[in-house]
């Protein structure tokens, strides 16, 4: 039994080495064929019979000629006159021989080129003319007291089965090994990414020149590195991506990526048959889970709090059920609060219970307005050498969803009411998107972060996303897109070229994330975060301002005005109070803003705003530093 083992590893290893060089050989058994076929082809009995025309042709041009140059000799000698008639008719005699004589050797290279030798026969022809010189070189070298120099021949000899060997090995039909966890599908595709299937198949495809590696199964799928002739680079044979897919014929759907080798003369093919986030549960969402699952590498995906993040996808992509996990996230700790915009309502209602929501254009005005009051307060805490608030309780970190993007920019671009005697008119509707760009621009520092998300990523007048708020985003993640235009205004002008296409990324819970030089094109499957799971989440505070630490001025208008005298907090019981009283009196039992004071007496906003500056030129009412309102000494 040992002998027959031992032989039987020879065997293997035997066929392992000759399957490794088979396709190093396949583009010279290939071109060999090619050649010899194109030749046979040639060889038909028409271009026999005009090849046997010229030859004679030929050779009755050559025997004039000759003739010709004969008689020119005899009637050089036979005169010494170069301008005698003789020598003239022999000069010019000779000079037309000449002339047919290369024409008819003109006639016949054509012709022979319209029906080559055989392949074969050429090679024969090319051996013999080595083998001659060889051989009288092998003479010539030898001494008379030493055998027969030898080594030419032997070159000679040794190129002769070089030739025939690569030959073999080029037409050798590798033992194609396919890995037992292959699906069907990859078996298939792996056979035909085999070099014997490829090259034997490749010319009718317009790709010839090009042979891959038998391809491994990875995590993420079938990969094949392709070798390329002079004639190919990889960016001309991912051009060619139709024609490979038609050559392996693979599935329309299934995500094909063509990329630069190792080397310059090398291109590699990956067909994502699986993903390594297969069997990993990305449902519902905890503490610290990661946001996703790179599909290739199967490695966690984290997208870390306090990065400003523009969330782009197509209706149905699952933008929403993504961004939800960072939502939670934001909203958990103790020094965390979500304020949510959204104008089309239905993502908004979900948070009500852990975040400020704002969903009508006084509510996003008013968040806004407050947000930036926020910003700039902060601001003005930051002690030198520092660049961030550190946050706390008190001072937490403000994550900011938007959520539509379209339609904020939409709602900022609404025409305002004019005002009138009875009503002010609207407010300027304009300063939503100034705060939103403010923020973007300014409240990084102030732990007032924005994440912006938009079914339609572009920078044109209906689109959903401003210029400068993109210029100032960090993280950009990209579920599926509609067109290469959208990828390239998430990711960048260098998108297509780097390999950034979330336009090809399947639907839903696919996305690409792009954060920096070192991240990759990888598509990751992210977590799945439904509005019933939101719902079930514990309740949370919500921030307004001032709520979580007022400052020292409000606190002490706060105290200063905390208990009302009993002239301003009772009224006659039979006098009917006015709307400046029923303002006055909202103050006096708490409410601080004009939304507030607004919700309390039910008074039309505008009458509310008129009745206040009323109150305050006369003293009754009196604003604090940070914007609030308080009863002022004549109501105290």
């Amino acid at each position: 039994m040992d002998w027959k083992q031992a032989w039987s590893t020879t065997t293997t290893t035997t066929n392992g080495a000759l399957d490794a060089l088979a396709p190093t050989c396949a583009p010279f058994a290939a071109r060999w064929d090619r050649e010899a076929e194109r030749r046979a082809q040639l060889r038909t009995p028409e271009n026999l019979k005009a090849l046997m025309v010229a030859q004679r042709e030929h050779n009755s041009a050559r025997s004039t000629a000759a003739m010709a140059r004969n008689q020119r000799s005899a009637a050089r000698k036979a005169s010494s006159n170069p301008l005698s008639a003789t020598r003239r008719a022999a000069r010019t005699a000779d000079k037309a021989a000449r002339q047919h004589h290369s024409q008819a050797r003109a006639v016949l290279k054509a012709a022979r080129k319209n029906y080559p030798a055989t392949l074969a026969a050429r090679a024969v022809h090319a051996h013999a003319a080595h083998a001659v010189p060889s051989g009288l070189a092998s003479w010539l070298m030898s001494e008379a007291t030493h055998t027969l120099t030898m080594w030419p021949a032997s070159v000679s000899a040794g190129l002769i089965g070089l030739n025939a060997a690569g030959l073999w090995l080029g037409r050798r039909q590798p033992s194609v090994r396919l890995d037992d966890g292959m699906s069907a599908e990859e078996r298939r595709l792996a056979s035909r990414l085999d070099p014997s299937f490829w090259v034997q198949h490749a010319d009718a495809r317009g790709l010839s020149g090009t042979v891959p590696t038998p391809a491994k199964l990875t995590p993420a799928g079938l990969v094949s590195h392709v070798r390329l002739d002079g004639r190919w680079t990889p960016k001309t044979f991912r051009a060619k991506a139709d024609e490979i897919r038609a050559l392996l014929g693979a599935r329309t759907d299934l995500r094909m990526e063509i990329t630069s080798g190792s080397h310059g003369d090398r291109a590699t093919i990956t067909l994502r048959t699986r993903s390594a986030a297969d069997g990993i549960d990305l449902n519902g969402w905890t503490p610290g889970a990661p946001w996703g699952v790179d599909t290739i590498t199967g490695e966690p995906v984290m997208v870390p709090l306090g990065r400003r993040m523009l969330v782009a996808g197509t209706s149905g992509s699952g933008k929403s059920w993504s961004t939800r996990a960072l939502l939670a996230e934001g909203s958990e700790a103790e020094d965390h609060r979500l304020v949510v915009i959204d104008p089309k309502r239905v993502e908004a209602m979900n948070w009500q219970h852990r975040a400020r929501t704002a969903i009508t254009p006084d509510e996003v005005l008013d968040v806004t307005d407050d947000l930036v009051a926020e910003m700039h307060e902060r601001l003005a805490l930051i002690p030198r050498g520092q660049d961030v608030i550190a946050i706390s309780p008190e001072r937490p970190r403000i994550t900011v969803f938007v959520d539509e993007g379209a339609e904020v920019i939409a709602m900022a671009a609404t025409p305002r009411a004019r005002p009138t005697k009875e009503d002010p008119g609207d407010p300027d509707w304009g300063r939503i998107m100034d705060n939103l760009r403010t923020l973007a621009r300014m409240a990084r520092a102030a732990e007032i972060i924005l994440i912006w998300a938009t079914q339609k990523p572009t920078m044109d007048r209906n689109g959903g996303i401003d210029p400068q708020i993109s210029a100032q985003i960090t993280y950009r993640a990209a579920l599926a897109l509609s067109t290469s235009g959208e990828s390239r205004v998430v990711f960048g002008e260098d998108a297509t070229e780097k390999g950034w296409h979330a336009h090809e990324l399947p639907m839903p819970g696919v996305a690409m994330l792009r954060f920096g030089p070192r991240a990759k094109p990888h598509p990751i499957s992210t977590r799945a975060f439904s509005p019933a799971d939101v719902i079930a989440l514990p309740d949370r505070p919500t921030w307004h301002r001032g709520s979580s630490r007022p400052s020292r001025t409000s606190l002490r208008l706060v105290k200063e005005s905390a208990t009302p005298t009993a002239a301003t907090a009772s009224a006659p019981a039979s006098a009917v109070a006015t709307n400046r009283d029923r303002v006055l009196r909202a103050v006096v039992d708490g409410a601080r803003t004009l939304r507030d004071i607004t919700d309390r007496t039910g008074i039309n906003k505008g009458t509310v705003s008129r009745e206040i500056k009323a109150l305050t030129s006369t003293g009754a009412l009196r604003k604090t530093a940070d914007g609030g309102l308080q009863p002022g000494h004549e109501a105290a």
